[in-house]
């Protein structure tokens, strides 16, 4: 999957140009596994955690370990390739920052994640913050509940 990002004045560049562009600025060089990594997470089309991202390189290349993984994604967050997701369930997550805005909705019992957009929630949003003397820089919205049709709710069923 060929993810764009919004960088300077309009320009457009790939997580591979975007993380060789911050691995240049800081002096790094780009690895075999960092680009393993990187294609993995492009690839994977849901929140992951650190353990399940593990499982999927494992698959790619056994000699890169947990520890590689850590370091990969944290310079992935810091370079804005990823965005580190904390929910209240106590998992760090991980997504491919892809500049588009999207809000979180939670099941606290199966942990199954989906993402949204809604033009009135983030209009009010800005109403709100405008009526209070703030300028939104930035936000996140998190909804937590249970699913409603228990049958397909994983954590409900006990299977989680």
């Amino acid at each position: 999957m060929l993810v764009e990002f919004e960088y300077e004045k309009g320009m457009r560049l790939t997580a591979l140009e975007k993380l060789e562009k911050h691995l240049s600025k800081h002096s790094l060089k780009m690895t075999v596994q960092r680009k393993i990594i990187l294609d993995i997470l492009s690839s994977l089309d849901h929140h992951v955690s650190l353990d399940e991202l593990f499982q999927e390189v494992q698959k790619e290349q056994k000699g890169i370990g947990m520890a590689t993984l850590y370091r990969t994604m944290k310079l992935f967050s810091d370079a804005k390739i990823a965005d580190e997701l904390r929910f209240d369930d106590g998992l760090t997550r991980y997504e491919l920052i892809t500049g588009e805005h999207h809000d979180h909705i939670i099941c606290l019992e199966c942990k199954h994640i989906i993402e949204f957009e809604d033009d009135i929630i983030e209009q009010r949003q800005e109403d709100i913050a405008k009526s209070n003397g703030i300028l939104i820089l930035s936000h996140k919205l998190e909804l937590y509940g249970r699913c409603i049709d228990t049958k397909s709710c994983l954590g409900r069923q006990g299977l989680l």
